[in-house]
C-alpha cells in the first residue's frame, strides 16, 4: 500500500508541469513577432533604399550649387550687386539681376516647373523656376524652391523676361524674373499667425475692434481684425498699404523738417521726464524715479517757452507725447508724436497762426503734388478707398473762422453749440462736413477760443476777456493741432495761476523753474503742437488712429 508521500509526488510534479506551460509564449505571440522583426528588417531596408535613392540623386543633381541654405559669408560675393525690385519695373529684357526679397508665395505647378512671388516692400514680382536650360536647372531645385515657406527671404538671380501675358497677380506686371540660382537667406516658421496675403486686404471698417466679427468675409476669405494685425505687427505691417502708410508718416516729418529749416528754426530736444505734475496735474504718467517720484511730460510746452526765454527766437522739435487719459476711442493713444514749434512774435499773435496755416498747406500740397507720395497714396487707396481725397481751396491760404463764426454755422444747420462750450467731437465732426460742402476743404482752422476751455498759459484776448489768442487746426473735422499765444509776463501768469480750477502754486517745485523764467523778463510769443498720427490718419481717412501708428499704446495695449 503506497504511502501519503508517494500519492501526493506525481500531483507535485503535474503542477510543476503546468506552471512551466503558463510561461512559455503562445503561438499568436510568436506569431506576432515574427510579424514585427519582418515589418522592422523592410522598414530598415526601405529606408537604406531610400537614403541610397537620395544619395545618388543628389549625386545626379546638376544644380545642388545654384540652390539651398546660403552657409556662411564666403558664399556671398563681396563685389555682388543688388537691384530693388522697385527698380524692374523699367527693367530691360535679358537682363541679369541679384534680389534679396520675400518669399511671398511657392507652389509647384509641375516636377520641371515652380511659380515663385516675390516680394521686397511694396513690389512685388513673379519668377519662374523650370528644369533645364542653360544652367540645368533640376527637378530637385524645382521641388525645393516650391516647398519654400512663406515669408522667408531668399538671394535669387535670374534674367528679366517678358511674360506671355501682363502677369495680374503681382505689382510688376510686365517683367518676370526666370531664376538661375536661389539661396535661403533666412527662413521663415511654417506656421504663422497671420498670413500676409490676408492682412492686403481691407481691414473691418467699424470703429471698435468688435469682438463678434466673422472669421470669413462674404467670398470665404479670412478676416483679419485690428486687434489680430496689432497683436502680430511684424507681420502685418509687411503689406503694401503699411509699407505706404509709414512711408508717408516719414515724408510728412521731412517736410515739416523742410519747413522748419527754410524758417530758420533751432532744433531742440527737450526732456520727458518732470519732477512734478505740470499743466494742471491731469492725465499724467507717474513713474517711479530712484527713491522719488517722476512724470512723463503731457507736450514740451514748458520747455519750448523756457527756449524762447533764453532768447532762442524760433524752435522746433519732433518727440514723443504722453496723456493718461482713458479714452478708448478711434483717435485717441497714450502716446503719440507731437510736432512741435515755438516763436517770437513781433507785432501780432497772428502771426503764429498764419505761419501754422502756412506749415500745414505746405505739407498737404507737397503730399498730394509730389509723385512719390501721389503713388503712395493709392497704393494705400486700394486699401482704404477715399485716401487721396483730400480737399484744399485753390488759394495760397487756409480757411479760417472764429469760434464764434463755427458755432453760428452749427446752429444755422440745426446743431445746437453754445458761444462758450468747448466743441464735442459730434459736433467738430458735423463742422468738418459743412466746412467740405460750402467751403470745398478738409483743412480749416478756428481762432478765438473761450478762455474758460484753455490752458492757464494761454493769453486771454486784449479786446475781450472772454475769448483767448488761442487756435485749432482741423483736418476732415478732426483736431490735429492746438495753439496759442502764451502769457510771458510774470504777474500776469501768477494771477492766472491762481486763479486756475484747480488752484496752482506758481512758487510749487513743479512750477518754480517754468514761472521764474519770466519773472527774468522774455519776449511775447506762441506756437503750437501738431499730432504726427493723427495729420497722417485725417489725410489719408484712415478708419482708426492705430493704423497710422506702428506700434500703438492705448489704455488696453502696452505690446509689442
Amino acid at each position: 500500500m503506497a504511502s501519503q508521500a508517494d500519492r501526493e509526488l506525481p500531483s507535485r510534479a503535474k503542477q510543476e508541469e503546468t506552471e512551466g506551460d503558463t510561461n512559455a509564449p503562445s503561438k499568436n505571440a510568436l506569431k506576432k513577432a515574427a510579424k514585427e522583426k519582418e515589418k522592422a528588417e523592410k522598414a530598415a531596408k526601405r529606408q537604406e533604399q531610400e537614403q541610397q535613392q537620395k544619395e545618388q540623386a543628389e549625386a545626379n543633381d546638376t544644380s545642388k550649387h545654384l540652390y539651398g541654405p546660403i552657409q556662411s559669408a564666403s558664399d556671398r560675393r563681396q563685389t555682388q550687386e543688388f537691384t530693388e525690385l522697385a527698380g524692374l519695373y523699367d527693367a530691360k529684357e535679358d537682363e541679369e539681376v541679384t534680389v534679396d526679397a520675400r518669399i511671398h508665395n511657392a507652389r509647384v505647378q509641375s516636377a520641371k516647373l515652380a511659380f515663385l512671388v516675390l516680394r521686397e516692400e511694396a513690389h512685388t514680382i513673379q519668377a519662374v523656376v523650370a528644369e533645364g536650360g542653360p544652367n540645368r536647372i533640376s527637378r530637385q531645385m524645382v521641388k525645393w524652391c516650391g516647398g519654400i515657406n512663406a515669408e522667408s527671404i531668399v538671394r535669387a538671380t535670374g534674367l528679366v523676361k517678358q511674360p506671355k501675358e501682363p502677369v495680374t497677380s503681382t505689382s510688376i506686371t510686365n517683367f518676370e524674373l526666370h531664376i538661375e540660382s536661389i539661396y535661403l537667406i533666412s527662413e521663415a516658421a511654417q506656421m504663422l499667425p497671420v498670413q500676409v496675403k490676408d492682412c492686403m486686404r481691407a481691414p473691418p471698417m467699424n470703429e471698435e475692434d468688435s469682438k463678434d466679427e466673422p472669421e470669413m468675409d462674404s467670398q470665404g476669405l479670412p478676416v483679419v481684425s485690428l486687434n489680430a494685425r496689432l497683436n502680430n505687427r511684424v507681420l502685418d505691417g509687411r503689406t503694401a498699404a503699411n509699407q505706404a502708410i509709414f512711408q508717408l508718416q516719414s515724408g510728412i516729418s521731412n517736410l515739416f523738417i523742410e519747413f522748419m529749416n527754410q524758417n530758420h528754426f533751432t532744433w531742440i530736444n527737450s526732456s520727458r521726464l518732470a519732477g512734478a505734475a505740470t499743466e494742471g496735474g491731469a492725465g499724467v504718467f507717474e513713474i517711479k524715479y530712484f527713491e522719488t517720484k517722476a512724470y512723463l511730460t503731457q507736450s514740451p510746452q514748458f520747455f519750448k517757452q523756457m527756449a524762447i526765454a533764453m532768447d532762442m527766437k524760433r524752435v522746433c522739435e519732433i518727440g514723443p507725447v504722453f496723456r493718461a487719459e482713458n479714452s478708448n476711442t478711434h483717435r485717441h493713444l497714450t502716446e503719440f508724436t507731437g510736432l512741435d514749434f515755438e516763436m517770437v512774435i513781433k507785432n501780432d499773435y497772428h502771426e503764429v497762426l498764419s505761419f501754422g496755416e502756412k506749415l500745414m498747406l505746405y505739407i498737404i500740397r507737397n503730399l498730394q503734388e509730389r509723385a512719390e507720395f501721389k503713388r503712395l497714396t493709392k497704393v494705400v487707396d486700394q486699401v482704404f478707398p477715399g485716401a487721396g481725397d483730400f480737399k484744399l481751396p485753390s488759394e495760397d491760404s487756409a480757411a479760417r473762422l472764429t469760434f464764434a463764426e463755427a458755432v453760428k454755422l452749427l446752429n444755422e444747420a440745426g446743431i445746437e453749440a453754445g458761444e462758450f462750450d468747448d466743441l464735442s467731437t459730434p459736433q467738430e465732426k458735423a463742422l468738418g462736413r459743412i466746412m467740405r460742402e460750402k467751403y470745398s476743404t478738409d483743412f480749416y482752422t478756428i481762432d478765438k477760443y473761450p478762455s474758460a476751455v484753455r490752458p492757464f498759459y494761454t493769453m486771454p484776448d486784449p479786446a475781450n476777456p472772454q475769448v483767448s489768442n488761442s487756435y485749432d487746426f482741423f483736418m476732415r473735422g478732426q483736431e490735429i493741432m492746438s495753439g496759442a499765444q502764451r502769457i510771458h509776463d510774470y504777474k500776469q501768469l501768477c494771477e492766472r495761476m491762481r486763479a486756475n480750477d484747480p488752484p496752482l502754486d506758481p512758487l510749487s517745485e513743479g512750477f518754480r523753474h517754468y514761472t521764474d523764467a519770466f519773472k527774468y523778463g522774455c519776449a511775447p510769443h506762441g506756437g503750437g503742437g501738431l499730432g504726427l498720427n493723427r495729420i497722417l490718419q485725417f489725410y489719408l481717412g484712415l478708419p482708426d488712429i492705430r493704423f497710422a501708428t506702428m506700434f500703438p499704446r492705448d489704455p488696453g495695449r502696452l505690446a509689442p
